[in-house]
């Protein structure tokens, strides 16, 4: 590792995080669409029929960036994260179309986040796993937030790395992670299943469970209780917030997948110092 402060480690990942955070905004918009392209086509094979000449949406990596609107290539400069799109004041340069807040979001939450990563664990093999981790979890909640999908070929691989991790160990040993994967799935399978006996209708789909079994896989199955009540707050407050500004409506179903992963992400980086104030809390030792 190069001889840096660890204030430099930091600001050097924040930078990393708005470039990867760019790419993130690829994978959120260009992925599903590739997704459900390829289902296309294979539906048409299975059913032994002609393509129906459809193009292929835009690759994630080969394709450059452009409009959506116009389809005009951007410059360089118009691809510089977070910079780039307050410079252009939110519009495209060629047709003024507007762009979507989403890009120096995803931007600047890649990059803060993985500030906080190397702050946390300091230059090492760990800090690199976890924007790993950080950058995967953006990339799953993005594509949920816009889709209600969490697509297997972003959760198996998350899941498998924490599988694989724990073999070194670098967060959880084996028996932990195997445990916590197995625990993370059952549990909310066993409410899925529940709540659609009671009421004959879907609470949330099988990507949630594989989420947080990657997530036990990663932190071992102490950490999955405390990540469904995180994020059954966490989804409380914003989903309670937006339906009463009346910007969501009651019978329109809420995307539960950004909320497992945002509670992840803070008992990552957050749960021993927040188990620790619990116990101080209520007594406990």
């Amino acid at each position: 590792m190069l001889e840096l402060p660890l204030w430099g480690w930091v600001v050097a990942a924040g930078v990393l995080g708005l470039l990867v955070g760019s790419f993130l905004n690829v994978v959120i918009l260009r992925l599903p669409e590739r997704l459900m392209a390829q289902w296309r086509l294979d539906a048409f094979d299975t059913l032994a029929m002609e393509p129906d000449g459809q193009a292929l949406p835009p690759g994630i990596v080969r394709e450059p960036s452009h409009c959506p609107q116009c389809k005009h290539p951007l410059a360089v400069r118009d691809n510089i994260p977070l910079f780039g799109w307050l410079l252009l004041g939110g519009r495209c340069r060629y047709c003024k179309a507007s762009i979507s807040i989403q890009y120096p979001l995803v931007e600047l939450l890649s990059g803060l986040a993985s500030a906080v990563i190397v702050w946390k664990f300091g230059p090492n093999w760990a800090a690199v796993a976890g924007l790993v981790f950080t950058w995967m979890l953006i990339a799953l909640s993005g594509i949920d937030f816009r889709t209600q999908y969490l697509p297997d070929q972003l959760n198996y691989p998350l899941l498998w790395l924490g599988l694989l991790l724990s073999l070194l160990p670098v967060f959880v040993s084996p028996n932990s992670a195997i445990v916590g994967a197995a625990i993370g799935y059952l549990s909310l399978w066993s409410v899925y299943w529940l709540f659609k006996l009671l009421t004959g209708k879907e609470g949330m789909g099988y990507g949630d469970f594989k989420l947080l079994a990657a997530l036990g896989a990663w932190m071992g199955p102490t950490a999955v209780l405390p990540v469904i009540l995180l994020s059954s707050f966490i989804g409380a407050i914003v989903g309670g917030s937006l339906i009463a500004l009346r910007k969501h409506g009651r019978d329109i179903p809420m995307p539960f997948g950004p909320f497992i992963a945002a509670a992840g992400w803070v008992w990552f980086v957050a749960g021993e110092w927040m188990l620790q104030q619990y116990m101080q809390l209520t007594g406990l030792r």
